[in-house]
């Protein structure tokens, strides 16, 4: 079965990891029956300011507005298998997690969680306050999966690229798409 994906970018430090990630997708399109993605202002505004480009206007995927509720993947007859935020700003992480569907994200969000599909929340912030926790663990009790954009060493990653990419083959295995990566005692970046 081929995976039917929405990714959300919200104004959370971190672009490099939405970029590697919707590259990786790009590379994965025989994998992919869809990926639709929404982006906030804050967040085309982080993107230019940590990368110094508006790239994410190139990438060949449907982009919808924030405000448009009549996105496939804002109800769940759409059949949107898996949503990952990547950054998710504690912000959207709070409203997702106190059921607030404001916008598409917020919307998308809470259909993936009652319809029992995959939400991955890639949280990037430090440090983490009770609040963070708090609605972390809401998301996490209503089936979401957590992933902080943690980077990895063990790879001994030598770009920033590759650094953020630890991060992002960890979002795309969660997300059940087939990549070479790394693995733990292969001893091999390829494998």
């Amino acid at each position: 079965m081929k995976h039917r994906i929405v990714v959300a970018v919200t104004g959370a430090s971190g672009s490099i990891y939405a970029r590697q990630l919707l590259r990786k997708l790009e590379a994965a399109s025989e994998q992919l029956d869809e990926v639709a993605v929404v982006m906030t202002e804050n967040a085309k505004t982080v993107w230019q300011t940590e990368l110094n480009n508006t790239d994410y206007q190139d990438l060949g995927f449907k982009f919808y507005s924030q405000q448009d509720f009549h996105a496939p993947f804002a109800s769940g007859s759409g059949r949107f298998n898996t949503m990952i935020l990547c950054p998710c700003s504690m912000g959207t992480l709070g409203r997702i997690a106190t059921g607030i569907s404001n916008d598409l994200i917020t919307r998308a969000a809470d259909v993936v969680l009652k319809e029992r599909r995959k939400l991955i929340c890639v949280v990037r912030e430090t440090p983490y306050n009770l609040m963070h926790i708090r609605n972390m663990e809401a998301v996490t009790l209503a089936g979401g999966i957590i992933c902080p954009a943690t980077p990895s060493f063990y790879s001994v990653p030598k770009t920033i690229e590759e650094v953020a990419d630890t991060v992002v083959d960890r979002v795309l295995d969660l997300a059940g798409i087939d990549i070479k990566t790394y693995r733990w005692g292969s001893g091999d970046s390829n494998s």
